[in-house]
């Protein structure tokens, strides 16, 4: 099992300002960067979607192009980082929609994807956040907040 570890500090950074940038209209999100050593990763570090592609959130929900990607690439390569995660909110619960599905973020076997619900409005409880991990072919295992320890959070 994949395991996936965040300090509180960096974990509350993530939630407000994705909550922050959704401006109460549309989605947000952010790529985690970090370190892996087999099946363990820890963030280290935030990259929003926005900061790498100003319109970012342009269609109401989070749309990356191409050079995004560059740049981001670039910035791990930078820091010796490398995506861990990405994680975005929906408006409502923390489900999959079939866009997630169909095109992931990253799509590696192994890439974990966090959905936070209510557009990630304080509190986030752990039990409604989404934990998805790629399997490959645009089929993931959904891990969920609470039912096992794929995410952890806390010093």
């Amino acid at each position: 099992m994949t395991v996936l570890s965040f300090s509180a500090a960096l974990w509350g950074n993530l939630v407000s300002e994705l909550h922050a940038k959704t401006e109460g209209l549309h989605e947000s999100g952010a790529f985690v960067l970090g370190r892996r050593r087999d099946r363990e990763r820890t963030a280290v570090d935030l990259v929003f979607y926005d900061d790498l592609d100003p319109h970012a959130y342009a269609s109401g929900i989070c749309v990356l192009h191409g050079e995004a990607f560059a740049d981001l690439w670039e910035r791990c390569a930078r820091r010796d980082l490398t995506v861990v995660a990405d994680v975005h909110v929906h408006p409502f619960g923390a489900g999959q929609s079939w866009s997630d599905r169909k095109n992931p973020m990253i799509a590696r076997p192994g890439h974990i994807a966090i959905i936070l619900p209510r557009m990630a409005r304080p509190p986030v409880r752990r039990w409604s956040i989404g934990v998805y991990e790629y399997l490959g072919n645009h089929e993931w295992s959904a891990k969920g907040g609470c039912r096992n320890a794929t995410l952890r959070i806390g010093d």
